[in-house]
């Protein structure tokens, strides 16, 4: 029976992995009492004896909880920004080849994607891989996510029956195209200029949708869309990410047509000359506890069905 315990239980992401898997009996969940939460050496036991540990928590305070590590065997899978990009760790994309899967089983040290990268990280890494597109490429990408992505204080500000009336609005921020996100962006898909990134975020709890526009020109010997479509489908065809044809709802895609589902669709939309890249999910599933299970059930040889609910295209 594997122990497992949570650092940051109490966050958005945290208490999501928690619900998960507290109702299974396979598992021992290591829980401190509330005094005892944020306590340094209470937090240092329950990380050096538990065997597998979810940091859910600011940049700074998984850095911490790194440090404090001392048991070799203890495995940590990390749902903050801190370790992304860090050499030594994995990143937690398993569908992107079959060398970040094998990685990941074996990994003590892994990264859980950040929700807005793994849309883009999907559509452009295979894309690049191919040599479909250039590393060089100057990509803009767009994306909408429910309130929840901003954690307890956003949720709570939306949440208010007296909010302000903005609140009902689509809200654009990271206007400074400074967004903790882009340095993933860059590093998985080998990119050699960050992207323009424009994310924003609007009145409804979660899922979220990911969009990169190409133009015809952008793609390499003279490659069209079903090219890129041929891609995706071929890699994307698991139960967690997945392409399909039927994100297209009358003309329109629905940002949280999957809110409370833990699977990834690929589509692509456009025409001959002007394409877009589409990716639909959940910011609270395949964008972070689901992605954070996805990787435990691999680190337990489990079904990826294991906790988690994947809808059907």
């Amino acid at each position: 029976m594997k122990k497992i315990f949570i650092d940051g239980r109490e966050g958005t992401t945290g208490l999501r992995i928690y619900e998960r898997l507290s109702a299974f009996s396979g598992i021992e969940m290591i829980i401190l009492p509330e005094n005892l939460r944020k306590d340094k050496e209470a937090r240092r036991e329950a990380l050096n004896s538990c065997d597998i540990a979810f940091l859910c928590l600011p940049d700074v305070a998984s850095i911490e909880a790194v440090s404090m590590i001392e048991n070799k065997n203890v495995i940590v899978i990390d749902t903050s920004t801190a370790h992304r990009t860090n050499e030594g760790w994995d990143y937690g994309f398993p569908e992107l080849s079959n060398l970040y899967r094998e990685k990941l089983i074996t990994s003590k040290r892994i990264a859980v994607p950040g929700c807005y990268a793994s849309g883009f990280i999907a559509l452009i890494y295979p894309l690049i891989e191919s040599g479909l597109i250039n590393k060089d490429s100057l990509l803009t990408c767009h994306a909408v996510s429910g309130y929840s992505g901003g954690g307890k204080k956003l949720i709570a500000e939306y949440e208010d029956s007296n909010h302000k009336a903005e609140f009902n609005s689509l809200r654009l921020y990271a206007l400074s195209q400074e967004h903790k996100h882009l340095k993933e962006m860059k590093y998985v898909t080998g990119l050699t200029d960050l992207p323009i990134f424009c994310p924003s975020v609007t009145n409804y709890y979660n899922g979220m949708v990911v969009s990169v526009p190409l133009f015809k020109k952008q793609l390499n010997n003279f490659k069209t869309a079903d090219d890129i479509k041929a891609i995706y489908k071929k890699l994307y065809n698991s139960k967690l990410v997945s392409y399909t044809d039927n994100m297209n709802n009358g003309g329109i895609v629905f940002s949280n047509a999957l809110a409370d589902y833990d699977n990834m669709q690929i589509s692509v939309f456009g025409n001959d000359e002007r394409i877009m890249l589409t990716a639909r999910y959940d910011n609270l599933g395949k964008g972070a506890s689901g992605a954070a299970i996805e990787c435990l059930n691999l680190i337990l040889g489990n079904e990826l069905e294991f906790a988690l609910n994947i809808k059907e295209n």
